[in-house]
């Protein structure tokens, strides 16, 4: 089969397509013929070697894919031949024709979704919910501000904040990406390249400011974000590329907490949480992934530069 493979750390250019074995499943594990894969800008932070001790090359990049289930292992309970299914982590690594997986890294994909937007559901839509709801503690009633909302994260966010009972203000750099966000749920956008956006976020609270504030560039943002914070307020840090000088008082003045938060560090118990979430999410159709662009899996280092320009809107997907 052919697979992407990272013979050393450093620019998109490192990835090339090569021809590798077929994985074979073993006990509980899954093997997965990708009919796409979902391409997420912590796959750049691993490849470039920015993301800490996680990865040693060679290796195949990717953390998220669907398509059919082609082979099982024994003790395999809840999988079969045929099924699709989406990846959320794997073994092997989703930058490939084929991927294996344990049985818990797979999950049902509903007949209602194709599979590029199968492939653009694990990592944004875990984040999405462990920022919400596990880390954030978001409920009903609440007002959100989700910064970066026409991103893949954001979208999910979105959907899952409305479909929650959220008061859901996004933030969006382009008009498109403005109309995007309150296609797929949210009561209100500003526009964030505006110094002025963040008291229009407020404004649309009436004055009260926010409960939940999900943090996509916190080296810009998590000063302002506790000038707007409400009182017992949560700022969940989703992302940063660098540091931050903050006023403490302003934390003390709101009671407000800053959460970081991983994907990586959820528990198994927490990841089957999430995942119960999103498959029924999926199935009701209130989650809906958004795929903006679609490119041809050798194009793996395009969709690395791609994802991270503030332009793209939604999923970029790499077809096997």
């Amino acid at each position: 089969m052919k697979a992407i493979i990272v013979n050393r750390l450093g620019g998109p250019e490192v990835m090339r397509i090569e021809e590798v074995a077929d994985p074979s499943p073993g006990e509980g594990e899954v093997v997965v013929r990708l009919h796409a894969v979902g391409v997420n800008p912590v796959d750049t932070y691993i490849r470039s070697g920015h993301y800490g001790d996680v990865s040693h090359p060679p290796y195949t990049p990717g953390m998220d894919g669907a398509g059919i289930v082609e082979a099982i292992g024994s003790g395999v309970k809840h999988r079969k031949p045929g099924q699709r299914v989406y990846v959320a982590w794997s073994i092997t690594g989703t930058y490939a024709e084929k991927v294996l997986c344990r049985e818990g890294q797979t999950h049902p994909l509903p007949e209602n979704l194709s599979f590029s937007q199968g492939a653009g559901v694990g990592v944004p839509y875990a984040t999405a919910y462990r920022a919400l709801f596990q880390k954030g503690r978001a409920v009903g009633g609440e007002n959100v501000l989700i910064h970066g909302a026409s991103g893949g994260v954001g979208l999910a966010a979105v959907q899952f904040a409305r479909a929650a009972g959220l008061w859901v203000i996004g933030s969006a750099g382009s008009d498109q990406g403005g109309s995007l966000v309150l296609r797929e749920g949210a009561h209100a956008v500003v526009d964030h390249h505006r110094e002025d956006h963040l008291a229009k976020a407020v404004e649309q609270t009436c004055g009260q400011g926010f409960d939940v504030i999900v943090e996509m560039l916190a080296n810009q943002n998590l000063g302002r974000d506790l000038e707007v914070v409400a009182n017992g307020g949560r700022i969940v840090v989703v992302g940063s590329r660098g540091t931050v000088e903050i006023d403490p008082r302003n934390t003390m003045a709101h009671d407000a907490s800053i959460v970081g938060m991983a994907l990586f560090n959820a528990t198994e118990a927490e990841l089957a949480g999430i995942h119960a979430a999103v498959v029924a999410g999926l199935e009701n159709g209130t989650l809906r992934p958004v795929v903006s662009r679609e490119l041809p899996l050798a194009e793996a280092p395009e969709a690395h530069r791609a994802i991270m320009e503030s332009s793209t809107l939604g999923k970029i997907v790499l077809i096997p």
